[in-house]
């Protein structure tokens, strides 16, 4: 299996687990979410993403956000995208 669909799976089930806790494990899961985003995704967009991983984990009622699966979506599809019209324009 390829390694960004094996994040995919991973950012369903971090999200899944985001969405399952209640307030007092959400104490507990806000910082190892965070911390698992800065592993998953390196360099600038791994510590943006784990602030806001954090973040959302640890505001009450935000929890719905699947934050895992939108930087996925980021990383692989829209920059990706972005790349590809580059070097078209390039190649012109």
């Amino acid at each position: 299996m390829n390694k960004k669909y094996k994040k995919l799976i991973l950012s369903i089930l971090f999200d899944a687990i985001g969405m399952g806790t209640i307030l007092p494990f959400d104490l507990i899961w806000a910082p190892i979410s965070g911390y698992l985003m800065t592993r998953m995704y390196k360099g600038n967009l791994g510590k943006a993403a784990g602030i806001i991983s954090f973040l959302e984990e640890i505001i009450p009622f935000s929890d719905s956000i699947p934050t895992f699966t939108i930087i996925w979506f980021y990383k692989y599809v829209i920059k990706k995208e972005n790349k590809n019209k580059e070097t078209e324009i390039i190649d012109i």
